[in-house]
């Protein structure tokens, strides 16, 4: 189902983001947003055009569905639990983690 409402849109941006470990100055500063715009997108203020959506999506790696619809949730929890196993690792344990993701996406680009 698509989400018409931009609170609930931004909602989940700041969840992923939050996810990402990333600040609302880095997400804007990649997406060639100003820190005020993302902010305002996030608190559901602000239309946004579809270009817009795109950016925000590639800098947090995630596609226009997982903030437009509400028929990810399985994955999004995925995701979360994901994350938060990978958050209470070791440095080193990261880096390996991240380390076979990257080679395991790379694989699915061939």
């Amino acid at each position: 189902m698509l989400i018409s409402k931009f609170s609930d849109i931004g909602n989940k941006l700041f969840s992923i983001r939050k996810r990402m470990g990333m600040t609302q100055a880095e997400v804007a500063e990649a997406a060639e947003l100003s820190t005020r715009t993302y902010a305002d997108i996030e608190r559901g203020n602000v239309n946004m055009r579809i270009e817009t959506i795109l950016k925000i999506c590639k800098v947090l790696h995630i596609t226009p569905d997982e903030i437009l619809t509400t028929d990810n949730t399985s994955i999004l929890a995925k995701e979360q639990e994901i994350f938060a196993r990978l958050n209470s690792c070791s440095t080193k344990d990261k880096e390996t983690a991240l380390t076979l993701l990257s080679v395991y996406l790379k694989s699915l680009s061939k």
